[in-house]
């Protein structure tokens, strides 16, 4: 398989890597963080200039049509540079809203004010007592005469606070069913606070709250899943991304490093580590644009071994490469004024969203063949 960008791929790449290196290095990341919002308006809209709230959005809503591919140019980019602001939250979002039919009227207009920027979006993954569990929801819906009532609360919600409209699962008469809960509806409480990794995150709290359905009554169990596997293999490009900066901050602090008066990247033990941690991040690499190319296969099975597969690689070797990183600058690698401590930090988090290891290999295990193929 020909895992090669194509030259527009290449393009948008280099463009985006241009902008976040001239203008949110480290120091100007770590000043977002601190801020209130937690966010930047002048970046969002950097980012709407150069078409990214547009790429994952149709043409027919003034999209790109962005495919999986594209939006991991994206992501990788972006976890190069430890972004903080609400483009994933809101990509998934999109992909949930084109489930639901980009051209239902109410969707479609959502859509266009995405693709310009006007609005941001978050998918209410968690529940408190779900752990993992995708279809642990409590959150329930009651059908009135304007639309629905969810009643329930979702936790850790990447950047929930930060979005206009929320995608919400709840039960409907005991079946799952999807709904978007527009941030100033009625019977809305919204906690906002910051993660461990700089992100933002809202506990939310429904009592009642005004929602409209998305899609028929055939959007469900099955979409609900295949958004998840879409946030899923985006969180893996996002960590592939982390893993380059961490690789190269590293070879770069141990060129500057010294001991018994020479860079302690001269140390052949030391060289043997950093090429071990190259080849986790490039073995993480190979799997998550697998699982990109897969994700739209007509074999649900076939999306959920791939991604599976993918985020059970991006975790262990996030965890090898975070922790070889943070050995190998020694006490640096553990403060808050560099940039590889707060790397290791996003990569943990990536590694704990949606699943860790140990899920997805149970997850994995369970498809059909695989015992077949184990005995």
């Amino acid at each position: 398989m020909n895992f090669n960008f194509t030259e527009e791929q290449q393009q948008l790449a280099d463009a985006l890597r241009r902008y976040l290196d001239k203008s949110y290095g480290f120091e100007a990341r770590q000043a977002i963080v601190k801020t209130p919002e937690g966010v930047s308006a002048d970046h969002w809209g950097a980012f709407v200039e150069l078409g990214l709230t547009a790429l994952p959005v149709p043409a027919e809503q003034g999209g790109f049509d962005g495919t999986p591919l594209d939006m991991l140019v994206v992501m990788q980019e972006l976890g190069r540079a430890l972004v903080v602001e609400p483009y994933w939250a809101t990509a998934v979002g999109v992909e949930a809203l084109k489930l639901g039919g980009a051209a239902q009227p109410e969707n479609a207009q959502l859509l266009e004010r995405v693709a310009s920027g006007e609005a941001r979006l978050a998918v209410a993954f968690h529940e408190p007592q779900a752990r993992y569990d995708l279809f642990s929801i409590d959150t329930s819906a009651k059908e009135t005469g304007d639309g629905f009532a969810l009643t329930g609360a979702k936790s850790v919600v990447q950047h929930g606070a930060q979005a206009d409209y929320w995608i919400v699962p709840a039960r409907l008469a005991g079946e799952v069913a999807l709904f978007v809960v527009a941030r100033d509806a009625r019977g809305v409480e919204v906690q906002d606070y910051r993660t461990i990794d700089g992100q933002r995150a809202a506990t939310l709290k429904f009592d009642g709250a005004h929602a409209r359905r998305l899609g028929d009554a055939s959007l469900g169990a099955a979409a609900w899943e295949q958004i998840a596997d879409y946030a899923t293999f985006l969180l893996c490009a996002e960590a592939i991304g982390a893993m380059d900066a961490l690789n190269h901050a590293t070879v770069e602090y141990t060129k500057t490093r010294q001991q018994f008066g020479v860079p302690i990247a001269r140390f052949q033990a030391l060289q043997h580590r950093m090429a071990e941690m190259l080849i986790h991040a490039e073995q993480a690499r190979s799997l998550t644009y697998l699982a990109a190319a897969r994700y739209s296969s007509e074999s649900a099975d076939e999306r959920r071994r791939t991604i599976s597969a993918a985020k059970v690689r991006v975790g262990q070797a996030a965890r090898y490469v975070g922790q070889e990183a943070v050995q190998l600058h020694g006490g640096m690698g553990v403060t808050n004024e560099v940039a590889a401590a707060h790397l290791f930090k996003r990569l943990a988090i990536i590694d704990t969203t949606l699943g860790d290891v140990d899920h997805h290999l149970e997850r994995f295990a369970a498809l059909p063949g695989f015992a077949e193929a184990a005995a």
